[in-house]
């Protein structure tokens, strides 16, 4: 028994330990799949009906989600279990070099950009959710919107750390579903937006995606947000996403770093809107 436990660990370790880190989502959501249908698989051999339905069930929904992830990232399946990260369009040559400084803005400056904007998208990410800044960030939204500025977000097909995450989380705070898009329905309208606010994510808005065929993550496809007349990124850090690549997007010239814990930093923005419109 001991031996078989080591053999299926060895098999385990190896079966993930090539993967890359930004398709551990799809793996899983793929493990998931496995348990499910290993649970059918027991009841089968149990003859018990309620452990095949619900084995049926995680399985089934696991392979469902795994699909629906491999296809945003414009990925397969075979590759993300076979290989590490790479999309058929990754070279093989050296990463691009990100060359610059970043340029940081208080909340001050995030207020003036906001209330002189016509166009704002924000796009969130799973730094939004570690730090349950959906519901200061859902007050700013009403807000701008009661202000007349066409306010939306912009949610990537795997945002967060699942398929629909971010938009679980934006309907518990009371966003309005029709403001709440995804990133086929505006990826073309950045650039005729003035302010782009991006609250925890990374590997979704990496321009090397579409700028470098070098990149680990080249071919997956992005928001667009350094298209914005001025992006604005709310993160902890400047550190890497989940893909372990940095970002060129924080080094352009129209990008500005918003330093700090999401729900301080939306909370301190809400703060300072209201004071703005004397509410």
């Amino acid at each position: 028994s001991s031996g078989i436990n080591a053999e299926y660990g060895v098999m385990g370790y190896t079966l993930t330990a090539a993967i890359g880190g930004a398709d551990m989502p799809v793996v899983i959501t793929v493990l998931n799949s496995y348990s499910g249908w290993a649970l059918c698989a027991e009841g089968f051999m149990l003859n018990n009906s309620l452990m095949t339905i619900v084995g049926s069930l995680i399985g089934s929904s696991g392979a469902i989600l795994s699909y629906i992830m491999c296809k945003a990232m414009n990925r397969s399946l075979p590759n993300v279990i076979l290989g590490g990260y790479g999309t058929s369009s990754t070279g093989g040559g050296q990463a691009m070099a990100i060359e610059g400084t970043h340029t940081e803005i208080m909340t001050d400056g995030v207020v003036d950009a906001l209330v002189n904007a016509k166009n704002v998208i924000v796009v969130p990410g799973y730094g939004l959710c570690a730090a349950r800044a959906q519901y200061p960030v859902a007050e700013i939204a009403d807000l701008l919107t009661k202000k007349g500025i066409n306010f939306r977000f912009g949610i990537h097909p795997v945002a967060g750390r699942m398929p629909g995450q971010l938009n679980v989380l934006l309907a518990e705070a009371g966003v309005p579903y029709d403001i709440v898009q995804e990133m086929d329905e505006l990826n073309d309208d950045f650039p005729d937006t003035d302010v782009v606010l991006v609250i925890g994510a990374n590997d979704t808005v990496n321009s090397a995606a579409e700028d470098d065929p070098n990149s680990i993550i080249a071919g997956m496809p992005v928001l667009r947000v350094w298209k914005a007349e001025q992006t604005i990124v709310m993160k902890r850090s400047l550190g890497v996403g989940y893909a372990a690549v940095d970002n060129p997007v924080f080094f352009k010239p129209n990008t500005s770093m918003y330093l700090g814990d999401a729900k301080k930093q939306c909370e301190s923005l809400l703060e300072g809107l209201k004071r703005h419109y004397g509410e």
